[in-house]
């Protein structure tokens, strides 16, 4: 079974909307809601749509919902740079949480940005409803992201083509469509190896088009620099405050690279870390079976 719906919330004197789907019976299942934040900044569920197969293999009811900014949910086109913010961010979570009625059990999965959501939740929030937590493909610091990106870029595609993208970003062309197909070529190669992209990844990618505020004012125009709200962001000084069970997965060539990744490893007091050496940044897409066996595995066997 599945069901969509709408909860509202309130964030800095306005309401907002937020769209969700939900797979299974949140009440009557008898095991633990899992709720699962999508990427970005600025993209949509539908990518997220693949989750369902945890209610279908193991009844685990999973929700998904679009993120503030996007998809379904109110789009605040008219809210300044500063409005966007982990804050607001985690005031849609947390008033889904108690919309649903689940906030005092649930496990959270964050994808990407959505992981940046989900961690910072766990850290600064400590929800006493919260039981597990897992962490794909994302990152613990920006700067180190940046870095592990660019390096990436370096060793993999001609000097050339970094060169005229590196003088394209100092001038101030990040939104030329020159440096947008130049990017491009490293997106596809260490976003989603896949060829062609599937439909949900595409779907969901278009949602920046639709409202490229939410993902400039926080990323900026490209992930190789980093020049939005979140250029120094950092979760590395608080993951010892997240006290429940956390599952990290990443990859060898993803966009997010180890040293923005082992911090999670490193810092945070219970954490398993599973690599999906066959993916890039889309791994429930490009090796579904062993993402959603380790998913399994760990919602299933750890307390």
């Amino acid at each position: 079974m599945s069901y969509t719906g709408i909860a509202e919330f309130t964030f800095g004197g306005k309401v907002y909307q937020t769209w969700y789907k939900v797979f299974g019976d949140l009440k009557e299942s008898g095991k633990r809601p899992l709720v699962a934040l999508h990427g970005g900044p600025g993209m949509s569920h539908h990518y997220m749509l693949r989750h369902k197969i945890l209610y279908e293999k193991a009844r685990i009811p999973v929700v998904v919902y679009d993120e503030i900014g996007n998809g379904k949910s109110s789009h605040a086109l008219d809210e300044p740079k500063e409005f966007w913010n982990l804050e607001v961010f985690m005031v849609q979570l947390e008033s889904l949480l108690r919309h649903l009625e689940i906030s005092s059990d649930f496990d959270l999965l964050g994808h990407s940005w959505g992981g940046i959501v989900s961690a910072s939740y766990a850290a600064l929030r400590a929800p006493a409803g919260l039981k597990h937590l897992i962490v794909a493909n994302s990152p613990a610091d920006m700067v180190k992201f940046a870095e592990g990106t660019n390096a990436l870029f370096e060793k993999h595609f001609p000097k050339e083509l970094v060169t005229r993208v590196r003088e394209l970003q100092e001038s101030g062309q990040g939104e030329s469509e020159e440096y947008q197909q130049g990017v491009g070529q490293f997106y596809k190669k260490f976003i989603c190896s896949l060829d062609p992209w599937p439909e949900d990844v595409v779907e969901s990618m278009k949602a920046i088009q639709t409202n490229g505020n939410v993902h400039n004012s926080l990323l900026g125009t490209s992930m190789l620099q980093p020049n939005g709200n979140l250029k120094n962001w950092s979760i590395v000084a608080d993951l010892h405050k997240i006290r429940v069970p956390l599952l990290l997965i990443s990859s060898p060539v993803d966009v997010v690279q180890e040293a923005a990744i082992i911090p999670y490893f490193l810092h945070t007091p219970k954490v398993k870390w599973v690599e999906l050496p066959n993916t890039t940044h889309s791994p429930m897409s490009e090796d579904p079976e062993r993402y959603f066996a380790a998913i399994l595995a760990f919602l299933e066997s750890v307390a």
